[in-house]
């Protein structure tokens, strides 16, 4: 079986300045850098890590020799989302409702609670806040959508986000869960509202 054919000089010559003008960009997207997740980092972090794999493949391969610097490729610090290869996504759902009927609302409440008419502080039906905190702990967000006019809600807008993430640790994200709502890592939305001739519309993130 033939030998595979080294890299000539030139292909490693030229890896190392792809590495050269890897890190003018990386640096320079640091430098413009809008925040902690900011997207153009994270694209300039991630084409510099190919760089230095190849840059170190070919001089390997040519010169049986390695660079003092190893790219990490685990998720941790440096890692960044990317929502053209993601390994793991999250679901961001957003509806609004008019409370229409608070009368309505405290009763399918009471009916949660157990409470009678008589019963003197039923706490599912002490107040609206009360009567919300009772519905949306007895049943799934999608059956009080289903069920919205008989709780005495009327619905309005909503959309559905998939985004990039990072892969997270039970618990991880729990204290600051819609801090990573960021549209640069959104791989597909869907809206419903009247404004749509459709009652969903897919929007392309590029868009």
């Amino acid at each position: 079986m033939p030998d595979v054919a080294q890299p000539t000089i030139a292909e490693v010559r030229n890896a190392a300045e792809a590495v050269k003008a890897a890190i003018d960009r990386h640096l320079a997207a640091v430098e413009a850098r809008t925040g902690e997740n900011d997207p153009g980092v994270a694209a300039a972090y991630e084409a510099l890590a190919r760089a230095a794999d190849d840059y170190d493949e070919v001089l390997y391969d040519a010169y049986d020799e390695v660079t003092p610097f190893e790219v990490p490729h685990e998720t941790g610090v440096g890692h960044y989302a990317d929502p053209d290869d993601p390994e793991a996504i999250s679901v961001l759902i957003r509806r609004d409702y008019l409370i229409a009927d608070p009368l309505r609302l405290r009763a399918a409440a009471l009916r949660i609670d157990g409470s009678t008419a008589v019963d003197p502080a039923p706490v599912a039906a002490s107040s609206v806040t009360a009567a919300l905190g009772a519905l949306f702990g007895e049943y799934e967000p999608d059956e009080i959508a289903g069920r919205a006019e008989q709780f005495g809600l009327e619905e309005g807008d909503s959309t559905l986000w998939v985004t990039a993430a990072d892969p997270a640790e039970p618990g991880d994200w729990l204290g600051e869960p819609f801090d990573d709502a960021d549209p640069e890592l959104l791989i597909c939305r869907f809206d419903v509202s009247e404004v749509y001739d459709d009652e969903l519309e897919v929007l392309d993130p590029e868009h």
